[in-house]
């Protein structure tokens, strides 16, 4: 099992090297039972995590004690980049179904810019398409309603899934609880049951143990508030490959 490449590829013509130098990133992969939590806040940071397989949560704890759910993260991420600047880890790593990461120790990761700098250009694109969706979601909890919070959540989901292959028919795999789910999107459990009967109710979805299908997608759209992201295919300003 290798860490997938699509979201590097999706923004250039990777090298062989480049490739190569992906691949080889991460120590041996390490295999995370469900409900297993890898990594928790305030830990000493020595590196991230490249993200192979399975369903994983990033999430922080308040002061009040309630945990808060920041990300939903798929096969292709990247785990815990930010804490690079941190002398502690700034969240916790939950693995929701059985998962698999490779840990990647900062000073692997730094000889990436010096050997390879077009691939490291390519890093930081897809840290800032991270920073993007994460100030999407900001912008929907704080101003979207629940319908329009559960809309641009699904499509970010069909879209990401559907990039790996996950996508079958409009339907797709959900093992996340409503409570989740809400917390993740900022609703109450209760408003949630009734957002999600809402859109089954208008023939958008439809649910079936822990599955979604997309009936509607044009009106998903029409619900969101805002448009889908796609990022820009070897940008200008990307260094010449090696």
């Amino acid at each position: 099992m290798v860490y997938p490449l699509h979201r590097y590829r999706s923004f250039a013509n990777l090298t062989l090297a480049e490739e190569q130098a992906l691949l080889e990133l991460g120590d041996p992969p390490v295999v995370h039972h469900r409900g297993e939590t890898f990594q928790r806040e305030g830990e000493s940071v020595q590196g991230f995590y490249l993200h192979i397989a399975g369903w994983i949560i990033s999430s922080v704890v308040l002061r009040n004690g309630d945990r808060l759910i920041q990300k939903v993260h798929l096969p292709g991420d990247m785990l815990g980049t930010p804490n690079a600047v941190l002398a502690k880890t700034a969240d916790s790593l939950t693995a929701i179904t059985e998962a698999t990461t490779a840990f990647v120790p900062f000073a692997r990761f730094g000889q990436i810019f010096v050997d390879l700098p077009r691939l490291g250009a390519l890093f930081t694109v897809a840290i800032q398409m991270e920073r993007l969706r994460l100030l999407d979601m900001l912008a929907t909890s704080q101003n979207a309603s629940s319908s329009e919070r559960l809309a641009q959540f699904l499509l970010d989901l069909y879209q990401r899934l559907e990039t790996i292959g996950f996508v079958e028919g409009d339907a797709f795999h959900i093992p996340l609880t409503q409570e989740q789910m809400g917390d993740l999107l900022g609703i109450t459990p209760v408003h949630m049951n009734r957002t999600l009967r809402t859109f089954d109710k208008n023939g958008w979805i439809a649910r079936y143990d822990h599955h979604v299908k997309l009936l509607d997608i044009a009106a998903l759209r029409a619900i969101s508030p805002l448009p889908l992201r796609c990022p820009a295919f070897e940008p200008s300003w990307l260094p010449s490959a090696r």
